[in-house]
């Protein structure tokens, strides 16, 4: 097996990793949603549990989805074209971290205010 197959199956693998984050965590997410909601009466507050291990799950499966690319572009082909896709790519995915960290902490932010609270 040669580098360049090498680095491609890591990269493919780091991918696969990422994905399976996205799916367990979403799969995950949703039963204890399901357990939750059906035992509570607050059911904004579990709702708002749920989106937030979403995003999480989302957040952290972006990160290895990330680390694949840069796998793959940097260390097989480092060309002006290929440096620049990835640019692209890794601009587009960190704008959608950033929306989703930012979503996450105005959701705990909503859920530790005064009114939330009775405070």
């Amino acid at each position: 097996m040669d580098f360049e197959t090498t680095v491609h199956a890591v990269g493919t693998a780091v991918d696969l990793a990422g994905v399976g984050v996205i799916i367990l965590g979403a799969l995950a997410t949703t039963v204890r949603f399901g357990v939750r909601a059906t035992r509570t009466q607050d059911f904004t507050a579990v709702y708002r549990e749920y989106r937030q291990g979403l995003g999480r799950s989302i957040l952290l499966g972006l990160e290895f989805l990330v680390a694949g690319d840069i796998i793959r572009t940097v260390a097989i082909s480092p060309t002006f074209e290929s440096v620049g896709v990835l640019a692209a790519i890794v601009l587009v995915r960190t704008f959608l971290s950033f929306s989703l960290e930012k979503e996450l902490e105005h959701g705990r932010a909503a859920a530790s205010s005064p009114e939330r609270s009775g405070g």
